[in-house]
């Protein structure tokens, strides 16, 4: 699924994240790799502050900047780092496609539950067997007494 198109980043169907508000750097990508690796910038940081998109309306806005509150730096920033592969743009389409998935996660609203009550067939079961049960505390208790435990 293709996200990237001149007008953003694509989350849903009906959403869209304008391209000016994903703040993309390439910085060089630490670990194994040879020589190639001190000379190329592969390593990708892609930076999004959801509490300041244009894309969410307030209460959408609320519920990112909730659900995500604990991925946000100190500026209300979203940081994703991708350097899994080797060339940049790859690691670019891998950070795009990430921040996608997590913004439509944290858009999904949670369903409402509604509080139901027990029907009396279940509150009669309950309680047959709450009593069945005491009975078997009960024989367990009256047997104790000639026993030389």
């Amino acid at each position: 699924m293709d996200r990237h198109d001149a007008n953003g980043l694509r989350i849903s169907a009906s959403k869209r994240i304008p391209e000016h508000e994903l703040h993309v750097q390439r910085v060089r990508s630490g670990g194994p790799g040879g020589q190639n690796v001190n000379k190329t910038s592969s390593k990708i940081v892609l930076r999004f502050a959801p509490g300041a998109s244009s894309a969410f309306d307030a209460e959408e806005r609320a519920r990112v900047v909730a659900k995500l509150a604990h991925r946000l730096n100190k500026e209300g920033e979203l940081v994703l780092h991708a350097n899994e592969e080797r060339s940049a743009e790859r690691n670019l389409d891998a950070a795009r496609t990430r921040l996608a998935r997590l913004l439509a996660e944290a858009l999904v609203r949670p369903k409402l539950r509604r509080a139901t009550r027990p029907t009396r067939a279940a509150g009669v079961r309950r309680l047959d067997a709450k009593r069945r049960r005491a009975e078997v505390k009960r024989g367990r208790r009256d047997g104790d007494a000639d026993s030389d435990g």
